[in-house]
């Protein structure tokens, strides 16, 4: 985990971050009835997370006079297109500007479409330029949260992959998952997240993704290690009491194990149904409480998986929220972004 899945973002209220470590590389769909699983497999387990973005997101403007500002382009923007040419790197980006005195770009701005007209200029190295920071892809740490036996589905972090500069969801192209062994922790304190330091397997796939929603990332898994637990039945929103849980988590090297915690709800909304606090003795030596790498750890009571962890209050790492198992499978069944 990651103050802010990728990012170390504060929020309103209690300072809080996204509970999953990610690194920056050069990185809706319409509503779709879903029936709910009847079991799932919960599985704790730490992956490597890849993921590549559409097009390419705008993360900062140059300072002073640039072309990009002259054109409109703002921090947030999505550039899909350069001169009718799909955008898929930012080095495939760069190689369009090329020669260009004036090029077109295609730009999704929150829910809309702009179409912006850009004059590149050349830089002290010959380089035709027009004033942008932009990203591509991201990388990083999480945790699975179940499989789906019947399907071959996962669900993962119960929050989405966002950019670390403008706090947005990464626009999903492709992505997968990897092999990932925790080597050491990095415990949390009062005002510093803590952090799960992992080696992933950069030869080898565990699965694809194929959505990266506000309430999780979501994809298919290979059979592997991870897709052999016992099934569990799967909590309505309704039998999730205040009282005594467990999180099943991956703290060091390919080890799993439940810790014991005290669950309290707070409401059915899409985030932030429940506040969790770490009681287990052997996890609070072990990493002070919830750290970055361990959003999307399963939370299971009485028998069944009810949701999972998501952020860590900053001020108080003993503790964080979790999202409710229903709303991660709600946007499991939609086709997002």
């Amino acid at each position: 985990m990651h103050e802010d899945g990728f990012s170390r973002r504060r929020r309103s209220g209690a300072a809080l971050c996204l509970a999953m470590l990610l690194a920056v590389g050069g990185l809706s769909l319409p509503a779709r009835a879903a029936e709910t699983p009847k079991e799932l497999v919960p599985v704790g387990h730490t992956v490597g997370i890849k993921m590549f973005a559409r097009g390419v997101l705008v993360v900062d403007l140059a300072e002073g006079k640039s072309p990009a500002k002259e054109c409109g382009l703002a921090k947030g923007d999505v550039i899909l297109q350069c001169n009718g040419t799909a955008v898929t790197s930012t080095e495939q980006f760069q190689q369009l500007l090329q020669g260009e005195e004036e090029v077109e770009l295609a730009v999704r701005r929150g829910g809309s479409a702009k179409t912006l007209t850009a004059e590149p200029e050349q830089n002290e190295d010959g380089a035709w330029v027009i004033g942008a920071w932009i990203r591509d892809s991201m990388a990083g740490i999480g945790t699975v949260t179940y499989y789906d036996p019947a399907t071959g589905a996962f669900g993962a972090l119960g929050h989405g992959v966002t950019d670390t500069d403008t706090a947005q969801l990464l626009p999903f192209a492709s992505g997968s998952v990897l092999p990932s062994t925790v080597k050491a922790v990095k415990r949390g304190q009062a005002g510093a997240a803590g952090e799960l330091k992992g080696k992933f397997d950069l030869t080898t796939d565990l699965g694809t993704l194929r959505a990266n929603t506000a309430s999780g990332i979501f994809g298919e898994l290979s059979p592997c290690a991870l897709t052999e637990g016992d099934a569990v039945p799967v909590a309505e929103s309704a039998e999730v009491r205040d009282g005594p849980a467990v999180i099943r988590s991956n703290v060091a090297g390919d080890c799993v194990k439940d810790y014991q915690v005290e669950l309290r709800r707070l409401g059915d909304g899409e985030e932030r149904n429940l506040l969790v606090t770490v009681t287990d003795p052997e996890l609070l030596s072990a990493t002070g409480g919830i750290v970055q790498g361990m959003s999307g750890s399963p939370v299971l009571q009485n028998g069944r998986i009810v949701g999972a962890v998501t952020h860590v209050l900053l001020n108080d790492p003993t503790k964080g929220y979790g999202i409710l198992i229903e709303n991660m499978l709600e946007a499991a069944g939609n086709d997002v972004n």
